[in-house]
């Protein structure tokens, strides 16, 4: 099985790492992190994703393949990231994901970092931007194992979760057959 993560950023790679070890994947996902000083995090993933897709789609029927994807939603709408990478696939003359393709497209609402203050009982909002964790971004394991073993046995968060995260646990629905 081969998971590849396609994000913006070294703490969304560390996150999803973390995440998918200890929901159950046991081997070694391929990242494309976007370099940094090359582009906005958010631009490169746009960019890659249709790469990434077209990848997933030729090799689906020969291996167990799945995508993961992080863009943050900065200021904008959930529904307006997911229509940007539908709109570029769209530009590639691709169709857009379907219900049965083993992609997954999380997108935190500011960042990652408003989830993993939540995950740390901080009391956090979709709007405020929180600080990176520079230079230590694998802070958050403990709090990201912990979300992986609740989202692996009750697959539903708190209503106080952001929404974005809870959306998130939705978007998860799309790697089960994998793990």
């Amino acid at each position: 099985m081969q998971i590849v993560i396609l994000c913006e950023d070294r703490q969304q790679e560390v996150f999803a790492r973390y995440f998918l070890k200890k929901y159950g994947f046991s081997g070694q996902p391929r990242a494309q992190i976007c370099p940094p000083g090359s582009q906005s995090g958010e631009q490169y993933v746009c960019d890659q994703y249709p790469k990434e897709v077209r990848a997933y789609r030729q090799r689906k029927n020969q291996v167990k393949i799945g995508l993961v994807v992080f863009i943050d939603a900065d200021t904008n709408t959930l529904q307006s990231r997911l229509q940007k990478l539908e709109v570029n696939l769209s530009n590639d003359g691709q169709k857009n994901r379907q219900f049965d393709e083993a992609i997954t497209i999380f997108i935190p609402k500011r960042n990652i970092e408003t989830w993993i203050r939540y995950l740390r009982n901080e009391k956090v909002d979709e709007v405020a931007s929180y600080s990176k964790a520079q230079h230590n971004e694998s802070s958050c394991k403990d709090e990201v194992e912990q979300l992986a073993e609740n989202c692996k046995h009750q697959k539903i968060l708190p209503t106080t979760a952001p929404s974005s995260l809870q959306a998130a646990c939705k978007e998860l629905q799309r790697l089960l057959p994998l793990l």
